[in-house]
């Protein structure tokens, strides 16, 4: 079988998520395994201006062919079709050009091209789910049900999935939580499934690099972006629990957001601004930044779709040997069962928070080499390129 492999993202390897959780898989299944791709990303214009030149360096010699669309925001819906049409034709263009035998669909949009083209060119395809994206849609409020179109659309999806875990010759999910739902209905027990979580490059979060030393006051972070799934409010009420047993601590926001959110919601709680550090980060420097922490801090809203939800955050934070605070959503309580990676809350209410502040000396007490270990041992980028490849070849 060839080793050239049509890769379709709807997001921008020029995104964020593009340089943290798809060229350093690509890359790595190039350099280990000979694979040789032609990616269809669709690029937001800004950031394809800003950092086109520094992707195209980084994939220079690399076996990536990369051949961006230009994503479109407007009109809704119509702007996605348009988009569509864009990645078909890009796909066909490159087939003639280069034929490949396995489709990668990153997401359900990507799918909807895969399984075109397993259809009309009988090419393997791979369905890499990253969520149930319908339902996030749902859960996070871009889609409001009470709508007719949404909601046909909604049911377009839901249908859609199936067809994609039916037809698909191998589907990826980022948790075991979502493989179990999945192989739970009737119809899809025996669905191949491949658990790979969102991995980390453990030469970029690489303690023994920052020799930073840590704050002197006791600092908790919290890292990315802040938004449709992450809990401002509920961390910043930990953090107000957390200063009544230790004063001086201080909150420091690793994100390239708007601080405006963050103040106006602590300036609410009546908390100490001074004490509240927001800064953003290239990815390189989130290691230093984070490296200045005691422990960090995610609460993520729980819904239906978050149980095929894996934070990258998670994998970033325990190679740094820090210890993290977060709650019940994806496979954390499966983390929980085969490591200590700090503590777990069940619930966000008053009690579970105080309960779980009483702990942070024993957090504050974690070995960083255990931590350390949870990412080499379960979030590695190099154990994700071997889960990668071993699909390919099963395929």
């Amino acid at each position: 079988m060839s080793k050239h492999i049509l890769y379709i993202s709807y997001d921008g390897l020029t995104d964020p998520l593009g340089q943290s959780q798809i060229l350093p898989y690509l890359m790595g299944l190039n350099r280990q395994y000979g694979y040789t791709f032609s990616v269809i990303s669709a690029e937001k214009a800004d950031n394809y201006q800003s950092k086109h030149e520094t992707i195209s360096k980084l994939i220079d010699g690399c076996g990536i062919n990369w051949q961006p669309v230009f994503y479109t925001k407007k009109p809704p819906v119509l702007s996605t079709l348009w988009d569509l049409r864009k990645i078909w034709k890009k796909a066909i263009q490159i087939y003639k050009q280069k034929p490949y035998e396995i489709v990668h669909a990153r997401s359900y949009l990507s799918a909807l091209i895969a399984l075109r083209l397993k259809n009309k060119l009988k090419t393997k395809f791979i369905f890499d789910m990253r969520g149930f994206w319908a339902d996030e849609r749902i859960d996070g409020g871009l889609w409001n049900l009470k709508s007719p179109l949404y909601n046909k659309i909604y049911l377009y999806f839901k249908k859609k999935e199936k067809e994609f875990l039916q037809k698909a010759d191998y589907t990826i999910s980022l948790t075991h939580n979502a493989k179990q739902e999945i192989q739970s209905w009737q119809g899809f027990e025996k669905t191949p499934i491949q658990v790979i979580p969102c991995c980390v490059d453990l030469e970029i979060f690489k303690p023994s690099l920052n020799v930073i030393p840590k704050s002197k006051n006791l600092t908790i972070s919290y890292l990315g972006s802040i938004g449709t799934w992450y809990l401002l409010k509920e961390m910043l009420l930990f953090y107000k629990y957390l200063l009544e047993k230790y004063p001086d601590a201080i909150f420091s926001f690793i994100t390239a957001e708007n601080p405006q959110p963050i103040l106006e919601e602590a300036k609410n709680l009546n908390l100490p601004l001074a004490q509240i550090k927001i800064r953003k980060a290239s990815r390189h420097e989130v290691p230093l930044m984070l490296a200045e922490s005691h422990f960090s801090l995610f609460f993520i809203k729980d819904a239906y779709s978050k149980k095929a939800s894996s934070a990258t955050k998670m994998a970033e934070i325990l190679a740094m040997g820090i210890p993290i605070i977060t709650n019940d959503i994806g496979d954390h309580q499966f983390l929980a069962s085969q490591y200590n990676f700090g503590c777990l809350l069940k619930n966000l209410d008053v009690h579970s928070i105080q309960k779980s502040i009483n702990q942070i000396p024993n957090l504050l007490n974690l070995p960083p080499e255990s931590l350390i270990h949870i990412a080499q041992d379960y979030f590695s980028l190099e154990k994700g390129v071997e889960s990668y490849a071993s699909v390919y070849q099963k395929i």
